[in-house]
């Protein structure tokens, strides 16, 4: 725990930049690693202002934002949050990529045009949203560096593509060994993946683009972004592409970790083979037009309300079962609330379904509510930069 003089010095700093301020200082923040978490020595701080969003680049480096960095690098999109003025700066990109034969005539288009890609061997790789167009012009599908929360196992040059929209959403450090944050999956409940592996090869190449990388468990991301007035008690769970990542957390020690793999991507693919459409179009439709609130009126809603059903009920157990089998669970004397975040949370009525079903869970502990996150995709980025900016201080 820090001594008095550095809690100061911290508070000071932080509370100058982008709306931080500080919680008691007995509080202690704590960020998920391999494993439940590792302690910081730093008291957690808050981050007030709201972020603003950009979908790709941050405009000329001059304009760009410096100092501490939260990174979410999620299956479906990394996001970066910094601070830049007196507020939050946010920008997120697909985690995607699309090649092309590597000629001079397409990279002269490819550079006028402004679209984002790199050269290897005998192709050019697009990357982010750019792949995307790219993809439907030509009636094809993205290539994904990341698969079910990791590093995928087919994709040998995915982590040269993460490198890359990395490089395009934040640029290298003024100073050498600044802090930056980033989300790492918990232990898949089930599931397969190597979290050491893959939390090892992306700290190795934000190291080399000269950062002090701090990993941060996603679900424990979640909790430091929105669990600020309740003392850091409570549970996070981030609904994302490849996984669901969940945290209970104590006065910001994270007590349980761990995820599912099932998320977004399960949904799209479950119910495009259901009803016999691309994946890519059914999450068009869970995107734009899914209302949980309401009941089907089709065979890709009915299909939609299902699978939801199905991942919500599989989360709410395996979180039952995870709590009843650890003996870490310390004696909370009122009811914690549960907060929802990540893109998969974002269809109107999901909080409510989720709501509607925890009560069919016989749950060891006692919720006081369920909450949708304020911002829900760009939480775990700022949870990453509450705890970059605190680790800094």
């Amino acid at each position: 725990m820090a001594d008095a003089k550095d809690y100061d010095n911290a508070q000071e700093e932080l509370s100058t930049l982008g709306g931080l301020h500080p919680t008691d200082k007995t509080a202690a923040s704590a960020a998920g690693g391999t494993e439940a978490g590792r302690q910081v020595k730093k008291p957690v701080a808050t981050l007030k202002n709201p972020i603003v969003n950009a979908e790709r680049g941050t405009g000329d480096d001059g304009d760009r934002p410096t100092g501490p960095v939260g990174l979410d690098i999620g299956t479906s999109h990394i996001v970066a949050a910094q601070n830049k003025r007196n507020y939050v700066h946010s920008v997120q990109d697909l985690n995607a990529f699309f090649t092309v034969p590597n000629e001079k005539f397409a990279k002269d288009i490819l550079s006028q045009k402004k679209i984002k890609f790199y050269e290897n061997a005998h192709e050019y790789y697009i990357i982010g949203s750019s792949a995307q167009s790219f993809a439907n012009m030509f009636n094809m599908n993205t290539r994904r560096p990341m698969k079910d929360g990791f590093l995928s196992q087919k994709e040998h040059v995915g982590l040269s593509v993460i490198e890359a929209i990395v490089g395009s959403l934040v640029q290298k450090p003024k100073n050498f060994g600044e802090v930056l944050c980033f989300s790492v999956p918990g232990e898949p409940f089930g599931g397969s993946g190597s979290i050491v592996y893959h939390e090892s090869v992306i700290k190795g190449f934000l190291e080399g683009s000269g950062y002090t990388p701090i990993p941060i468990n996603e679900g424990m991301a979640t909790v430091l972004s929105e669990l600020s007035d309740d003392d850091y008690t409570g549970i996070g769970i981030s609904m994302g592409g490849g996984m669901c990542n969940v945290c209970l957390s104590y006065l910001s020690f994270p007590v349980v970790t761990f995820s599912i793999q099932m998320a977004g991507d399960y949904i799209d693919a479950m119910v495009g083979k259901t009803v016999g459409e691309p994946a890519a179009r059914i999450k068009a439709i869970k995107e734009e037009e899914l209302d949980l609130s309401h009941g089907p009126k089709d065979r890709v809603s009915t299909a939609l309300h299902i699978f939801y059903d199905e991942i919500i009920l599989k989360l709410l157990d395996s979180l039952r079962r995870v709590i009843i089998s650890t003996d870490k669970i310390p004696k909370i004397s009122t009811p914690i609330p549960i907060v929802l975040s990540g893109g998969t949370a974002m269809p109107t009525g999901c909080k409510d379904k989720f709501e509607a079903m925890l009560k069919t869970i016989d749950m060891p502990v006692e919720i006081s509510e369920v909450r949708l996150a304020e911002d829900p995709l760009n939480t775990t980025a700022k949870g990453a930069l509450i705890m970059a900016m605190t680790e800094a201080g």
